[in-house]
């Protein structure tokens, strides 16, 4: 692995060091005037090859150098998996535990009894619990950006179900096919029975909605444990505290704050003086900035389990419900039904989406009438063709952020090892 740093810090060139150079000659003064205190031109010189080297990994993307990109995201994926396994390694116990674990439960499903099919259809509710777990983690993990699992998944399966309800009058949905496919009980007489009450829709995606807050919750780990592990083994300017050291340079200056640094430093605030409860409310609330919360919560040492508490309760039970309430009421059924009523009244496009919305509309609640076993339509209609798109298009662009961010995080790595080879030879 030694190798392949040493090759990539050839690509890097002399230029970076000349220009490092040159930049301490200047803070230094070029006239020989060594005015001020050295350990003060000492922090302004190293402020300023941190701003250059940030400068310059900000510009390692796709767009800009795409075979270094590619290169280097490449070199830091085989440095990722190999550290995963490393650490993987050292905690032998639970390893063995679960590898013993797994090879059980394939045992047990394989052998053929009446308990086979409990097995197998509690093999099903925990892969879909997991992938609501995986769909939150994706969007709060930070790979330079989420992936917006809500808007793209969850949004629309509650949605879904909320339309479903009022139209079938009831929320016993078979199951299977219920949650790969909505259908309508065959029983039509439960119709004329049942209420259907916001709470009981709530109570029908309690569990999906509970597992994608718990992931958003474990997403927001890795920010804590990294900052944490950092101040327990001496502060590493170019490492991931950046975010955090940077907003406490910048409080030398408030008046040339913007919004957004302000945002950051009201959380930070709110974190740092209010504890649990600071926490509780910063993951209560949609909040794009609590990665932040994170690193300030590991910088200051704050207990894991005051952390994680703080974020699972928020994030898994008072922001779910929070969402949950505005996504149902949006689409109750005589909302919906006006929306779509009103659709022409939009300027210039209005007259062309009115058809279309009307079609899809029509359509779900065909689908939702069919019988257990068929087929729904193949048609997918301009509008489901639309969101596949848009769907497609954000997992490309999360893709793409993952390759940039492991391209920079190698950059990272090389000034890392370059500064120590340094520090070692004077």
């Amino acid at each position: 692995m030694d190798r392949l740093l040493s090759l990539s810090e050839r690509d890097q060139g002399s230029d970076l060091s000349n220009h490092l150079v040159m930049a301490a000659g200047k803070l230094n003064g070029s006239n020989g005037n060594s005015n001020g205190p050295p350990r003060r031109r000492v922090r302004t010189q190293s402020q300023a090859q941190r701003q250059q080297q940030r400068e310059e990994r900000e510009g390692i993307v796709l767009w800009k150098r795409p075979l270094t990109t590619l290169h280097y995201s490449a070199i830091e994926l085989v440095y990722t998996i190999i550290e995963w396994c490393q650490k993987l390694l050292e905690r032998k116990l639970v390893l063995g535990l679960t590898i013993a674990a797994t090879l059980a439960s394939y045992a047990i499903v394989k052998i053929d009894g009446p308990h086979k099919t409990y097995f197998e259809d509690t093999e099903k509710y925990l892969f879909w619990c997991a992938w609501w777990v995986g769909l939150g983690v994706l969007s709060s993990v930070g790979f330079g950006t989420g992936l917006h699992t809500f808007l793209l998944y969850l949004g629309p399966h509650i949605a879904a179900v909320t339309m479903a309800a009022y139209e079938c009058g009831s929320t016993d949905f078979p199951s299977p096919p219920y949650p790969d496919s909505i259908l309508c009980p065959d029983d039509d007489s439960t119709k004329e029975k049942a209420v259907i009450t916001m709470w009981s829709i709530m109570s029908k995606v309690r569990v999906e909605a509970f597992c994608w807050g718990a992931g958003t919750a474990l997403g927001e780990l890795p920010p804590y444990f990294v900052a944490r592990a950092h101040r327990l083994s001496g502060y590493d300017p170019d490492d991931e505290e950046d975010e955090f050291e940077e907003l406490q340079e910048k409080l030398a200056h408030p008046e040339n704050l913007n919004w957004f640094d302000r945002a950051k430093l009201g959380i930070e605030k709110l974190v740092e003086k209010v504890g649990f409860f600071g926490i509780l409310a910063a993951a209560s609330i949609p909040n794009p900035l609590f990665d932040l919360a994170g690193i300030t919560c590991g910088h200051f040492l704050v207990p894991f389990w005051t952390f994680f508490g703080a974020t699972l309760i928020g994030k898994a039970v008072i922001k779910m419900h929070i969402q949950k309430l505005f996504v149902i009421t949006a689409f109750n059924e005589s909302l919906v039904a006006y929306a779509v009523s009103q659709i022409h009244r939009l300027p210039w496009i209005g007259a062309r989406l009115e058809g279309p919305f009307k079609e899809l509309l029509v359509k779900q609640k065909e689908k939702l009438h069919r019988k257990v076993g068929t087929d729904a339509a193949s048609d997918p209609g301009l509008l489901s063709w639309i969101f596949e798109k848009f769907v497609l298009a954000m997992i490309v662009f999360f893709l793409l952020s993952i390759v940039n961010s492991l391209a920079q995080s190698y950059h990272k790595r090389i000034q890392k090892k370059r500064r120590k080879s340094s520090s070692k030879e004077h």
